[in-house]
């Protein structure tokens, strides 16, 4: 199960959900993403071969980030670029979310441990704008697809 949320046409999240089965190779990110997402399904036996990564330069303009859910429940805002409010999503053990652009926003609903991965280096405060967070009454959590 994966959920593109989309906001003006421009994609500010991927939810792949812990069920999520699918032999081989999955990308969920098309190729000009400086992040990228992939679900990998291999049969015992099943060689991938060494390799190393060459150096490339990249420009990274935006920081897009990954959320591994090990351990209980995290709601997620996600706001536009001019920090409005638009839905959130309910995420559980063993989901991921890609953080594409747009602003977000997070809850843990019950004790959480999670993974993040970023591009780095870390820029600090320079690295974030801080906004106010959406009242508690106005959170329209969308069903999980």
């Amino acid at each position: 199960m994966v959920e593109e949320i989309k906001y003006n046409g421009n994609v500010i999240s991927i939810i792949v959900r812990n069920d999520y089965q699918k032999p081989g190779v999955s990308f969920f990110t098309p190729n000009d993403f400086s992040q990228q997402l992939a679900f990998m399904k291999h049969e015992k036996g099943k060689v991938i071969s060494p390799h190393f990564h060459n150096k490339i330069p990249r420009v990274i303009h935006l920081t897009k980030e990954v959320l591994f859910i090990k351990k209980g429940e995290l709601r997620v805002d996600f706001y536009d670029d001019d920090k409005n409010y638009l839905e959130s999503r309910v995420l559980n053990a063993g989901d991921v979310i890609l953080l594409v652009s747009g602003g977000h926003g997070f809850e843990a609903i019950e004790d959480l441990e999670m993974f993040e991965v970023k591009q780095g280096p870390y820029a600090g405060d320079k690295d974030k704008t801080r906004f106010e967070a959406v009242e508690k009454n106005r959170i329209v959590i969308k069903n999980n697809v």
